[in-house]
């Protein structure tokens, strides 16, 4: 059975100590190797049922999370290369088994007879009183009944089916989402346009035309082309036509037509989803998310986001008055509009802090930035991270991929892909999935991998990558997610890495990594400017600290109505359950519905209002595509654990930060979800997490 699929380029791929390699797949084989783990898993849960197999974790776990562990590999890697290389071959391969392969996780997730089995294997001799075994029992008891196990015989089948079409319509929005994304271009024949934007921008401009064989400069909707060119160009129109088709991509009013319009999609996948809230037993598919999550209740998280934007509003409302009349009284515009705001923002900010984004890029040089970060791990954590070797180095998927090894004590505890650059086959933004994790079978210990993906601009020509020091935080944040998964020491893998963990509480580790970024010793150490190669100025890191929390208040309003909409959206709209998915119209207008729940947010808390042509919900991947769904407030309630831990560090100073980095390391990143996030974090602080940290770090602390 295994000699159809173990073909060289999928073993390579389910390595246990070695890098996995991506060079060698391709839709075809990965595609017979899903075929097959699916049969050999089922197969696999056929042995472990059988009433004669002992109810104990060897007999019955380990071997089905061997077998199930190949299948989501293989599956994850599809995936991830569909996220990384678009093509309508990868496209054609993940639509073609999404079906097959969630069909499959539903089967598993409502069979009574493992149910019946782990309820029994819960009470074995090799289970109680192992910690993390007896963790991962209680999440798999748990998800059985979320995934449908205890219903009635004829609605399980009805569950599955809405679990697939849910996969679908996801995979259908971040498809919508890249497409449209990459429909849309501004082409300029006349280099005057682009006065004021940064050398290295005009540059990729350049060459972004040459590639498309069309004479000038061509600014895309990817981030290294939006975002700087919104903060930085001086030609108004350029900047409100690159808002415009960036606000309405992926809706019907997006520039190339409606033919990407997620709109409907928005509102099927929340039909759905409060669908299968209600056959649990559940009130709203909120209520469903938090079940595994810290926070108790939807309420809680609605007054928790309120007491928030309470307290930054103030803050928020001075932020604008104090942009608008610089706007009017030192740029001109006297009606600012939302494409004015990031260009006048970074003028108030050079001329109050007397520097530029683009001044501090100059220093920011990628492997510079990599070094120090790499150093800075070492010294937190005893781990050490270096390029691996030259053979593994052609494991990589794109010639833009790094892949570096991770040692503690000269010995090698993981890999990390690196994969940096923003494409127009990739989707935007920046995340870390989980390639492998930590497991021991039997006598052999599988090492975890880390795939950390971010879409910064790549060098052109001679000229080096530079980050914004934003991008350096973007960076830290995923790395800190990475650690989290590679310093594991959990055996289990159902709770080692970033398994387990309760969502509302993954995002600790990497806001936690996000306060090295403002710490005078790792910039000094990880700056190299362009041009002298001189460090980072102190003069300059002053300028730059005491802007830190510049527009602080409308940076968090703007999250809490992010994280609003989405409890909301979840939580308020339970009848959409009697929703005719088949209704076309129906559907369509439950979309729409979603975007009045937004516009009652933004009444109820934004300070600064889009213009009613914005779409943003339509490309909101975090909550349609992504695992945020009724949970984008994981974001905040994490940053209050985050920044109550890197206050440990604060109040014993540098110097004895290895004794303090040694304690977060055992009792938050080497302890994975084996047991309770909050447990964790009691561990490491001694006490409940305080909020005034927080407050501190946004200089928001006033307002308590």
């Amino acid at each position: 059975m295994n000699a159809p699929v173990l073909r060289p380029e999928i073993a390579a791929l389910l390595a246990v100590e070695q890098p996995p390699r991506y060079d060698g797949l391709t839709p075809e084989n990965c595609g017979t190797a899903i075929d097959h783990f699916m049969a050999a898993a089922r197969q696999t849960l056929e042995q472990v049922v059988a009433a004669d197999t002992p109810n104990t974790w060897a007999a019955v776990m380990a071997p089905l999370t061997s077998a199930t562990e190949q299948l989501s590999r293989t599956w994850s890697a599809v995936h991830h290369l569909n996220g990384v290389m678009d093509s309508p071959e990868w496209r054609d391969l993940t639509n073609g088994k999404l079906e097959a392969v969630t069909t499959f996780w539903s089967d598993l997730a409502q069979d009574e007879r493992l149910f019946a089995k782990m309820k029994q294997v819960a009470k074995s001799a090799d289970v109680v009183g192992h910690a993390a075994r007896e963790q991962a029992l209680a999440h798999a008891l748990r998800d059985f009944k979320l995934g449908g196990a205890e219903l009635p015989a004829d609605q399980k089948p009805v569950f599955a089916k809405q679990s697939t079409r849910l996969a679908q319509l996801s995979q259908k929005f971040s498809e919508q989402l890249l497409d449209s994304t990459n429909a849309s271009v501004v082409t300029l024949s006349d280099e005057s346009r682009l006065d004021g934007l940064p050398e290295h921008v005009v540059a990729a401009a350049k060459a972004e035309a040459d590639k498309r064989g069309v004479a000038g400069y061509v600014l895309t909707l990817q981030q290294p082309s939006l975002v700087p060119t919104l903060q930085f160009a001086r030609d108004r129109a350029l900047r409100e036509e690159l808002y415009g088709l960036q606000a309405r991509r992926a809706s019907e009013l997006a520039a190339e037509g409606p033919g990407h319009d997620n709109t409907p999609v928005m509102g099927e996948i929340l039909a759905l989803r409060q669908r299968q809230a209600r056959l649990l037993g559940f009130g709203s598919s909120a209520e469903l998310s938090l079940a595994s999550k810290m926070a108790d209740s939807p309420q809680q998280v609605i007054d928790f986001l309120k007491d928030l934007a309470r307290r930054a509003r103030p803050s928020a409302e001075q932020d604008l008055a104090e942009l608008r009349a610089f706007a009017a009284k030192e740029l001109g515009i006297a009606d600012l509009q939302p494409w004015d705001v990031s260009y006048a923002s970074e003028q108030l900010r050079q001329a109050r802090y007397n520097f530029s984004e683009d001044e501090v890029r100059q220093y920011f040089q990628l492997p510079n930035v990599l070094n120090g970060l790499f150093g800075l791990v070492k010294r937190l954590f005893g781990v050490q991270i270096q390029p691996a070797s030259q053979q593994a180095q052609s494991a990589i998927w794109h010639p833009d991929v790094q892949l570096f090894a991770v040692y503690r004590d000269s010995r090698c505890i993981g890999h990390l892909f690196l994969d940096l650059y923003a494409r127009s086959t990739k989707r935007g933004g920046a995340w870390m999935d989980d390639s492998r994790g930590r497991r021991i079978n039997g006598q052999q210990l599988q090492t975890p991998v880390a795939l950390l993906t971010c879409n910064f601009a790549a060098p052109t020509g001679e000229n080096p990558t530079t980050l914004s020091h934003d991008d350096v935080i973007t960076l830290f944040h995923e790395f800190g997610h990475g650690l989290h998964h590679l310093l594991t020491e959990v055996d289990e893998l159902e709770v080692s890495g970033i398994n387990g963990v309760e969502w509302d509480a993954v995002e600790l580790p990497s806001q936690f990594m996000e306060n090295f970024c403002w710490e005078w010793s790792n910039l000094q150490a990880m700056t190299a400017h362009t041009k002298t190669g001189k460090s980072l100025p102190r003069a300059l890191f002053d300028k730059m600290v005491a802007a830190r929390n510049f527009q602080s208040g409308l940076f968090m309003l703007r999250q809490i109505e992010f994280s609003l909409f989405d409890i909301l959206i979840h939580q308020t709209t339970a009848d959409l359950a009697d929703l005719n998915t088949e209704d076309t119209d129906a559907v369509l207008a439950a979309g729409q519905r979603i975007m009045q729940i937004l516009n009652a947010v933004r009444d109820e808390v934004a300070v600064l209002k889009p213009p009613a042509f914005n779409r943003f919900a339509q490309s909101f991947s975090h909550i349609f595509a992504g695992g945020y769904a009724a949970g984008y407030y994981s974001y905040k309630w994490a940053e209050v654990l985050s920044a109550d831990a890197y206050a440990a560090f604060e109040e014993v100073g540098e110097q004895a930060y290895d004794q303090v980095g040694a304690r977060f390391l055992a009792e938050i990143l080497s302890r994975g979800g084996s047991r309770p996030a909050m447990a964790s974090f009691k561990a490491f602080r001694g006490r409940e997490p305080s909020i005034e940290p927080l407050l501190r770090h946004n200089g928001l602390a006033q307002a308590a």
